[in-house]
């Protein structure tokens, strides 16, 4: 009886404290809305030239249509450069033909070799930028797939001497089946939902990776990218390293699309738990403390507690409380800040989420090891040391 009581107890208190979350939440999306309206009615100066730089990888769902919407930009003057480890990567081949497409749109393809440090991306992102002819640097994962103002939206606010670095929200877009779908509702909801509330409270001193805009100015005075090369959240730490250097890191308004292609719970399941790890290793405190704001876990153990204890309207409450908070979760993030139809017709999928989200939380803290790409790391807190290579060929 005793431990029924405990149950009930810390059910209370997470429901509780996921509705306060909830409250964060309402007033997040509020100063959201109003700083994009406040961007959208300033005008626009002269837009400086750009270096979009994007790293690829393999073949992947949608890769041309990701690349081509970069070459379609409504933007004055801009190049695109597109980097690979290794000369017969496949992706390379998809590159070529899309600049083929679009002669008007300067074009650089490299081969940057086996990279020097633990994280590629970060020495990917190095290997471009000594050939960048742009001040303005564009970062986006290959995943990524965005309109044609683009651009221009997130480039804007570096206008702003103070203004270091841009990161943007982003919405997911599930290209497979029902496991890549949770986790395009959970970037579309979970995700999101976490950066605003962030934002609300400390603002923004972290990058998110599927776009970062920075000025080159703001990279050299952090040392480089070669700083981050041995962090595993090398998008976390470029913002927050960029933070500290004395500069602005905005959250854009603008949204875009993260492309989303997991057709099995595992591969779905790995990708959730080295994103969660990451976080784990990067903010710990406030990953730790992201275990109280799951909703329907404590509902659940609210509903188990109280039905022994001969309280089922108590139960019932608690578990209704949880699946109402998602549902109203889902239709304010999901919908009003990132446009996901889902998230609008199909809120119920958020509840599962939820618990899937609590699954992934809890399993971030077992071994310090994660796959990435093609190699196994072992991470050290916030940084990374590679163990061992998977496979040495890209299939």
């Amino acid at each position: 009886m005793l431990i029924l009581y405990l149950l009930l107890g810390v059910a209370l208190l997470g429901t509780l404290t996921s509705t306060i979350f909830l409250g964060l939440v309402v007033a997040g999306t509020i100063r959201f809305h109003r700083h994009a309206r406040r961007a959208r009615e300033l005008p626009s100066g002269l837009l400086p030239p750009v270096s979009i730089l994007k790293p690829v990888h393999g073949s992947e769902a949608q890769l041309k249509e990701n690349l081509e919407s970069f070459f379609r930009q409504d933007y004055p003057a801009y190049e695109v450069l597109i980097a690979a480890d290794e000369a017969h990567d496949p992706a390379l081949d998809v590159a070529r033909e899309v600049r083929a497409l679009h002669p008007n749109i300067p074009c650089r393809i490299l081969v940057t070799g086996k990279p020097l440090w633990p994280n590629p991306p970060a020495y990917s992102f190095s290997r471009m930028t000594e050939v960048a002819a742009h001040e303005i640097l564009v970062t986006s994962d290959s995943d990524v797939e965005v309109s044609e103002n683009y651009l221009r939206e997130v480039v804007a606010p570096l206008l702003d001497p103070n203004v270091g670095m841009v990161t943007c929200l982003y919405r997911g877009k599930n290209v497979a089946g029902f496991w890549s779908g949770m986790t395009a509702l959970g970037m579309s909801v979970e995700m999101t939902a976490g950066v605003l509330v962030a934002n609300l409270l400390e603002g923004i001193n972290f990058g998110l990776g599927p776009t970062i805009a920075v000025k080159k100015e703001a990279v050299a005075r952090i040392g480089g990218y070669q700083v981050l090369g041995d962090y595993f959240a090398n998008d976390y730490m470029l913002g927050n390293l960029v933070d500290k250097a004395g500069y602005r890191v905005v959250l854009s308004h603008h949204i875009i699309n993260h492309i989303v292609s997991q057709k099995s719970f595992r591969k779905m399941w790995d990708s959730q738990l080295r994103w969660a790890k990451s976080t784990r290793y990067s903010r710990p405190l406030g990953h730790l403390g992201s275990g109280l704001i799951f909703a329907v876990p404590f509902g659940l153990l609210g509903f188990a507690a109280a039905v022994p204890l001969g309280n089922m309207p108590l139960g019932l409450f608690l578990l209704g409380a949880a699946i109402l908070n998602r549902i109203l979760e889902s239709w304010l993030v999901g919908w009003t800040v990132v446009r996901d139809p889902i998230a609008l017709k199909r809120p119920w999928l958020y509840i599962f989420r939820d618990l899937l989200g609590c699954a992934v939380w809890a399993a971030s803290y077992t071994a310090a090891r994660a796959v990435w790409r093609s190699s196994n790391y072992e991470l050290k807190r916030d940084k990374i040391v590679l163990r061992e290579n998977i496979r040495t060929e890209i299939n």
